[in-house]
């Protein structure tokens, strides 16, 4: 194989404002990522620690599901009312604001602003979950803002704007290597928490390194946002420069929709219902298998501190393994196709899931060594599901939206990226709270839980491979109108 051919299959990308596009939008994508990143395990670390990992499944439903719908309100809103580059800083800055807000104003003063358990008891809340989530809203605030965010951050945030920016050409062969960049975010982000944030052995003073980092990450990004936009309005060619000219200067409108008539526009489409299937598929199965794997890391890490060193580690363990997968998956889709790129993922969680059921449903986890077991096993799960997510499941499921039309890439799928992939974990967190009225607890439900996940995972897949054939189809068709 000759020097050029090997260059191709790892670093598909030729001249220097390909290169220079590619760089700038990768480096954007890294710094979203490292926030998301941040703000998960600081999340996580806050509630599970806090109220233990079951209050995941209450706050997805009762906080972030109407968070959710309130915030695509709203985006919806702005999206008829603002040009693109507003409408991204519009976006952004006030989930910033709140992560600082957070830090220097709420939790220094949590004890003032969360009531006590017997003041919770006299409202006739006795014990119980929603006994500890009442008595530390703040955090589950956190988590919910935090929950909206890593929705918004990836699917709006950088792939809305990236797909603005980039033509199918070029997404063939950028998409699939933008996480190669990405994937350096959470080991940077992870080893940020373990090396130095965690060091403090204050979770207070923790916080606030964190939140450091987190800021000056905002101000990063939205500065490569407005350079990206600068720098591609100076190098499109003469016949794409206006039209994007005239979106960035506000002069061409969307039409308004509310909520409802954005999820009706959705649900008109085959090709749009197809794609939140799989966004659906991925919410629900990775929303099953996240709870039943944060419940037995809580059984060994009870210490705030121990907790968020944990997921520090992780979280570098999930960047690795994503670089590892984009090795791969880079050239699943070039020379394999888009199909068998998209289920890669379900078809992966799906065997991984095997063992950790095993462990949970066949030997039981009171005892010790199968305890370690599943949490080591069920660290390896979660592990590659969000490394395949970022590897293939999220460049596969972007490129779907290229070929659409201007309406249903911002109203339809800013729908299915924040309402639909919140209704899927949301989905999921209802059903496991009714497992848990009915087991006891969300480990005893394990074999209910195993039937579900393979049910999903088989309508994931079906999903898929009937979205192939439609994306092909409108891909062709862009190309012929090109043609001619």
């Amino acid at each position: 194989m000759s020097i050029a051919k090997i260059r191709d299959s790892i670093f598909p990308i030729h001249g220097r404002n390909e290169i220079t596009k590619f760089l700038l939008l990768g480096v954007m994508k890294f710094f979203i990522i490292f926030v998301l990143t941040l703000t998960r395990d600081t999340k996580d670390t806050l509630v599970v620690t806090q109220c233990g990992a079951e209050a995941i499944a209450f706050l997805k439903v009762y906080g972030v599901l109407p968070a959710a719908a309130i915030f695509i309100a709203i985006f919806t809103k702005l999206s008829s009312a603002l040009s693109r580059q507003s409408l991204f800083y519009a976006t952004c800055i006030p989930f910033f604001l709140f992560f600082f807000l957070f830090n220097t104003a709420v939790y220094p003063n949590r004890q003032y602003l969360e009531p006590s358990m017997s003041t919770i008891n006299q409202l006739g809340i006795v014990g119980g979950v929603p006994a500890k989530i009442l008595s530390h809203w703040t955090s589950a605030l956190f988590f919910v803002v935090a929950e909206v965010y890593a929705s918004v951050s990836i699917g709006i945030l950088f792939w809305k704007f990236a797909n603005d920016v980039v033509s199918v050409g070029e997404a063939k062969r950028f998409y699939p290597l933008f996480a190669y960049m990405s994937s350096l975010a959470p080991i940077a982000a992870g080893q940020y928490v373990v090396r130095y944030a965690s060091r403090t052995g204050n979770f207070a003073s923790s916080l606030n390194k964190l939140t450091i980092a987190i800021t000056v990450a905002g101000i990063t990004i939205c500065c490569l946002h407005h350079i990206i936009n600068v720098y591609v309005e100076n190098t499109e060619s003469v016949q794409n420069l206006p039209a994007k000219v005239e979106d960035q200067r506000g002069t061409k409108k969307h039409k308004k929709m509310n909520m409802m008539e954005s999820l009706r526009f959705l649900s008109s489409s085959h090709y749009l219902g197809l794609v939140t299937t799989l966004v659906l598929g991925y919410g629900i199965m990775y929303n099953f298998l996240e709870i039943s794997w944060k419940s037995l890391v809580k059984r060994q890490y009870e210490d705030p501190i121990d907790y968020q060193r944990f997921m520090g580690n992780f979280s570098s363990l999930v960047g690795a393994s994503t670089f590892v997968v984009i090795l791969i998956g880079s050239n699943i889709i070039k020379l394999l196709g888009w199909r068998v790129g998209a289920i890669s993922t379900p078809v992966v969680m799906s065997l991984l899931a095997v063992p950790f059921f095993a462990c949970t449903v066949v030997f039981g986890v009171e005892n010790p060594i199968v305890l370690n077991a599943a949490v080591t096993i069920g660290s390896v799960m979660i592990l590659m599901s969000r490394a395949f997510k970022y590897g293939l499941f999220d460049p596969t499921l972007q490129m779907s939206y290229i070929p659409l039309d201007e309406d249903s890439k911002v109203k339809g799928k800013a729908a299915i990226d924040v309402l639909g992939s919140r209704v899927g974990k949301s989905g999921a967190s209802m059903v496991q709270q009714g497992f848990v009225f009915v087991f006891g607890d969300i480990i005893s439900a394990s074999p209910a839980v195993m039937l579900v996940f393979y049910a999903v995972s088989a309508v994931w897949i079906m999903g898929a491979m009937q979205l192939s054939v439609l994306y092909n189809a409108k891909v062709k068709e862009q190309d012929d109108e090109k043609k001619d």
